[in-house]
């Protein structure tokens, strides 16, 4: 992200620019930031890093805890799957809604999309691919006339998204990732309401799956 392209204030670009470091793991869960760090790094004044930390810790990506200072969150489990049986209520029901009318172009921006995810994968650009898995979910959301409701579901989705990042980069799942992907825009296609209900459920539930492997392989990022 870069400060002259983005058009909003300093305290949301330092926002923004934090909350993307946390969520790609830049800043493993568990790390101590400091505003006085943040404040030099991004050459901006205490104010806006202190406002984007009050900020964040509302959306439970950090904790402050006095005399001790200011540490990423732990990835919550409890969290994760709170926001799974959220995403899977929007989703299901957006995939129902997809499967009775969807726009052409969206349905051709989800096609091209699997293409990027498939050369991601052949690349192993694991960072690709997990930007690439949540603009396909976009699609589906604007194509359904339902994109707060992603906005909404992504505010919440905070430790979710981490564990995603990590199981992308242990590379889990990724031929299965696309072939659901691909499964859902047939369905799209063939207006195969069940099918698409059907493929959605499965694919929020991967993640369930993911969970022991990687608080094995990442016991410290984890409450």
């Amino acid at each position: 992200m870069n400060r002259t392209n983005f058009k909003g204030s300093t305290r949301e670009y330092v926002y923004e620019k934090i909350r993307e470091s946390i969520l790609s793991l830049e800043l493993t869960p568990g790390t101590v930031i400091s505003e006085k760090e943040i404040s030099d790094d991004l050459e901006v004044s205490r104010t806006p890093v202190r406002e984007a930390f009050l900020k964040l810790t509302e959306d439970e990506l950090l904790t402050v805890l006095p005399q001790r200072g200011s540490f990423v969150t732990l990835i919550d489990l409890d969290h994760v799957e709170e926001a799974r049986f959220l995403r899977e209520q929007a989703e299901v029901g957006m995939m129902k809604l997809a499967c009775h009318s969807f726009p052409e172009s969206k349905r051709l921006d989800m096609l091209a999309n699997i293409e990027k995810q498939k050369l991601a994968k052949e690349k192993e650009d694991e960072q690709a691919l997990f930007l690439l898995d949540r603009d396909f979910h976009l699609f589906l959301a604007e194509g359904t006339n339902k994109k707060r409701v992603w906005q909404v579901i992504q505010r919440m989705d905070v430790h979710s998204q981490r564990l995603r990042k990590l199981s992308m980069n242990l590379k889990l799942n990724w031929n299965l990732l696309i072939e659901q992907h691909e499964a859902m825009v047939q369905a799209i296609e063939q207006k195969d309401e069940r099918a698409g209900m059907e493929i959605m459920h499965e694919h929020l539930t991967l993640l369930q799956y993911d969970q022991s492997p990687l608080k094995a392989e990442f016991p410290d990022y984890f409450q």
